[in-house]
């Protein structure tokens, strides 16, 4: 069959019609639906949140609405994990999602923790730090939120020194100069105390590695001077009381520059809320 140029192009123009008619018809569905997920997820309806949220990106991939629909849709499926640990595909899902929204989005902490956080539930130690641990080496990432990676590994290493400094017979309360004071003397097992040893030694590397890369920091100091407090233990094992002291004054300096931090975070956050307060009170009065 043969058709003429005018009748050609009357074609072309009711298929771009069509199309772009599809297009704006799937755009206003996506936008209803990312907005009856919000308000599916708000009521806790994590089924039919999921639902909306799903249907909103396949409508329109590439949209603003779809990478907002793309976080919500991996935290309904994260909140469903949660509320039946048994369902782990839900989880394995959400962290399939939450990665879209880092291939999009690599600053997004909350995404990244939350699949750090999926990964030890799941009880996959070696991907979780391996996730720790790219993100970290991404220098993409901004350096507070890799210090803040550097951070979640230096916890684990605290906790490891102190399970061992911090449980009698290593840790007993004695009596000098007329007070209670705790005194530490070392681990009867070597491999104990090799161990003690290793954790204090890698996590100090750690907080410094993140105290470099944010000193304003104020995770980052709180656990500076945990190790720092570590260090001091492992000098008295040692007998090296010159060192414990050292360890002592830097451990007070570092806890002083962490609750200073913790005072100025603090302060911004309520000026945050209350900023807040005055524009939500402001819109009311609007209405």
């Amino acid at each position: 069959m043969r058709f003429s140029r005018l009748g050609i192009f009357l074609l072309i123009l009711l298929t771009v019609s069509i199309g772009s008619n599809c297009s704006y018809y799937n755009r206003v569905i996506a936008q209803k639906n990312l907005v009856d997920g919000g308000e599916a997820y708000k009521n806790r309806k994590f089924e039919e949140a999921e639902q909306r949220f799903r249907d909103a990106v396949a409508r329109n991939p590439d949209s603003k609405e779809a990478k907002i629909a793309q976080l919500f849709l991996a935290r309904t499926l994260h909140s469903e994990y949660i509320g039946n640990r048994s369902n782990t595909e839900k989880a394995e899902e959400a962290i399939s999602e939450y990665k879209k929204v880092l291939t999009d989005n690599i600053k997004d902490q909350s995404s990244f923790k939350a699949v750090a956080n999926l990964l030890e539930n799941l009880n996959r130690q070696d991907e979780w730090q391996k996730w720790v641990e790219d993100r970290i080496n991404n220098e993409l990432v901004p350096p507070e939120q890799r210090s803040e990676a550097i951070t979640s590994l230096a916890a684990k290493q605290y906790s490891c020194a102190n399970n061992i400094s911090d449980v009698e017979p290593i840790k007993k309360e004695v009596t000098k100069g007329g007070e209670r004071v705790y005194q530490f003397t070392k681990p009867s097992n070597p491999q104990a105390y090799e161990e003690f040893n290793r954790c204090v030694a890698t996590g100090t590397e750690l907080t410094d590695r993140a105290v470099k890369l944010d000193p304003n920091s104020d995770s980052a100091w709180s656990y500076k001077a945990n190790m720092l407090v570590q260090q001091m233990r492992q000098a008295e094992m040692e007998g090296k009381n010159d060192q414990r002291e050292n360890f002592k004054a830097q451990a007070e300096q570092a806890k002083d520059r962490f609750t200073e931090l913790a005072n100025i975070k603090k302060q911004k956050q309520e000026a945050e809320e209350e900023r807040k307060k005055v524009e939500e009170a402001a819109a009311n009065k609007k209405k």
